[in-house]
């Protein structure tokens, strides 16, 4: 497995270069006054603290989402940015990369990806989000969407379909070409729109919807998924923060969740 150096922390929370300034380079954001990024409350003295310090130490913007044990003595896992960052206890040395378990046959960075993500997802109400469910779903998924995006638009015409399987789709904004493109400002009028789910729908189907303006979460849903380390639409992450390969035809993915489904009552039984 090939490691990525640690300057590319300094670059990769921007996931549109063309969209949004670089990050400062290492040391540049103390030198200018800009304060360290927000991040979990930990003691500075302790293994958490000094794996915080060593990563700010290359970048002091990064918001750091989660610190804590690592599943291998000696290291501390960091979440940044949908990222697993593993730092030795005395701050000196990072691998980045995942941690996979040949015993178990199971990432063990994907668990504590996944509790970040469900934090994080919990924080938007589901008035910020358009929702295309059935009446009882038996499970429901929040995608990342893209009015521009081919595989989003095939999702979606698959709408009725996701449904019959049970899934309800709750869809979250992320213009891929970032804030300053018309993408962004489609998204923001889909979301302004009155009626919503035939905004949406219109949208994807290439349809003009009328320009409006409002108080509307796009903007915080694109940070959110940069937070969550997006890199590709659509985005699919289950109820318990699994995140889903991209596009996944609706029978395909209702077996995906029933699998998710086995396995978390095989480990509660195995708990018990």
């Amino acid at each position: 497995m090939k490691l990525l150096l640690p300057a590319m922390l300094i670059a990769s929370f921007s996931l549109t270069a063309c969209a949004q300034a670089p990050a400062p380079a290492a040391g540049e954001g103390a030198a200018n006054g800009t304060p360290p990024a927000s991040g979990p409350d930990v003691d500075p003295a302790s293994a958490d603290g000094r794996a915080v310090d060593a990563i700010r130490s290359i970048n002091p913007r990064v918001e750091v989402d989660a610190v804590g044990a690592a599943p291998i003595d000696g290291f501390r896992e960091v979440i940044v940015s949908g990222q697993v960052l593993y730092v030795s206890d005395d701050g000196r040395y990072l691998l980045q990369g995942s941690l996979f378990d040949i015993e178990q046959r199971r990432d063990l960075s994907e668990v504590g990806l996944a509790k970040v993500r469900r934090t994080l997802l919990a924080e938007v109400p589901e008035s910020d989000r358009i929702v295309f469910g059935p009446p009882a779903p038996t499970y429901t998924v929040t995608v990342f969407t893209d009015v521009e995006c081919g595989y989003c638009r095939k999702l979606h015409q698959e709408i009725d379909e996701y449904n019959r399987q049970g899934i309800a789709i709750q869809y979250l904004a992320f213009p891929r070409m970032g804030p300053s493109s018309e993408d962004f400002r489609t998204m923001e009028a889909v979301w302004c729109a009155e009626d919503r789910k035939q905004a949406l729908t219109d949208a994807k189907s290439g349809k003009t919807v009328p320009s409006r303006r409002c108080t509307n979460p796009v903007a915080m849903h694109y940070e959110l998924g940069q937070r969550i380390g997006l890199s590709g639409t659509p985005l699919i992450i289950a109820e318990d923060g699994t995140q889903l390969p991209g596009y996944m035809p609706p029978t395909a993915l209702r077996a995906a969740l029933d699998d998710l489904a086995k396995n978390a009552d095989g480990a509660v039984a195995a708990d018990g």
